[in-house]
C-alpha cells in the first residue's frame, strides 16, 4: 500500500507541482488549498506525513499545526514557510512540527526530506509488529535493541522511551533526537551536526529545529526545563546528554 501525503498549499499551481514531484516516489498525495478543509481531512484520514503551509485561508498553518498535534500526537509535520519568515518558523517548531522548508526549495531537497520522515514514521509505527515478535526484549536483528543510561532507556525495537520507569510519548523525530543523544552520552555536538546525524542534512538556516526539539525533549523530560540537568547546553560549542542527570 502505497504511502499518503496530504499536501496543504493554498497555491494551486505549487500544490500541483510537489503533488507530481511526490508521486516520482510512488506516494498517494491529496491536495488541500483551505485551512479548515486541511484540518478537517488530516483529521479524518490516516496520512503518513502532512506537508503544511503557514498561509493558508481559513485556518492558519500554524493553527492546524497546534491542534494537529493535540488530536494527533504522533503526526508527522513538515511546515512550508516563506524565505522571510523566521518568527513563522520558530512558532511552527515551538508548536510541534518535526522540521520546515524554506520556499523557493529544490526538488531533490524536498523528495530526500518527504523520504527521511517517511523511514521515521515507518519506524515509528513498526512498533505493533515488534510486538508480535518472540525475542527477548533486550535483542533485535541487528544486534542490541535497548540504550540504558543511568534510568533513561530507549527501546528501538518497541520505538518507546521510559524515564524512571514512566513511560515519555515522542514524536518519531524527538525519538530519533534523544536516541542519538543516549548511543553518545556525554559527547558534545552542535546543531549542525545534529541536523547531519539526525535530520539527515546540514543547511545553514535550519538550526532553529534542532533548538526547538531540544526544548520540547526537555519540557518531557526534565523536572525542571529552564535549569535542564539531562541535555544540557555547551555553550558555543552545543549540546550533550549528561549521563549524571539521568541516574
Amino acid at each position: 500500500m502505497k504511502d499518503k501525503i496530504l499536501i496543504v498549499e493554498d497555491e494551486a499551481d505549487i500544490a500541483h507541482l510537489i503533488q507530481v514531484h511526490l508521486t516520482e516516489l510512488d506516494l498517494d498525495c491529496d491536495i488541500c488549498v483551505n485551512g479548515q478543509q486541511a484540518l478537517e481531512q488530516a483529521l479524518a484520514q490516516n496520512y503518513q506525513l502532512v506537508l503544511l503551509d503557514v498561509m493558508l485561508p481559513g485556518i492558519s498553518g500554524l493553527d492546524i499545526c497546534r491542534q494537529l498535534r493535540q488530536e494527533k500526537p504522533l503526526q508527522a509535520i513538515l511546515m512550508l514557510t516563506s524565505k522571510t519568515s523566521e518568527t513563522d518558523r520558530v512558532l511552527g517548531l515551538e508548536l510541534g512540527a518535526d522540521d520546515y522548508m524554506t520556499k523557493p526549495f529544490s526538488v531533490r531537497e524536498l523528495q530526500a526530506r518527504v523520504r527521511t520522515h517517511l523511514r521515521r514514521v515507518h519506524a515509528l509505527n513498526g512498533q505493533a509488529l515488534s510486538g508480535n515478535n518472540n525475542q527477548t526484549h533486550n535483542e533485535s536483528t541487528n544486534g542490541q535493541a535497548t540504550t540504558c543510561i543511568g534510568q533513561l532507556l530507549v527501546d528501538n525495537r518497541y520505538h518507546k522511551v521510559t524515564y524512571k520507569d514512566q513511560a515519555i510519548n515522542l514524536t518519531s523525530t524527538e525519538f530519533e533526537l534523544i536516541d542519538f543523544f543516549c548511543k553518545h552520552p556525554d559527547q558534545v555536538f552542535s546543531r549542525a551536526q545534529l541536523l547531519d546525524h539526525v535530520w539527515g542534512y546540514n543547511h545553514s538556516g535550519y538550526e532553529h529545529t534542532v533548538n526547538s526539539h531540544i526544548n520540547r525533549l526537555r519540557n518531557k523530560l526534565e523536572q525542571d526545563s529552564s535549569e535542564p540537568q539531562i541535555i544540557q547546553t555547551v555553550w558555543g560549542v552545543g549540546y550533550k546528554l549528561n549521563s549524571a542527570g539521568v541516574h
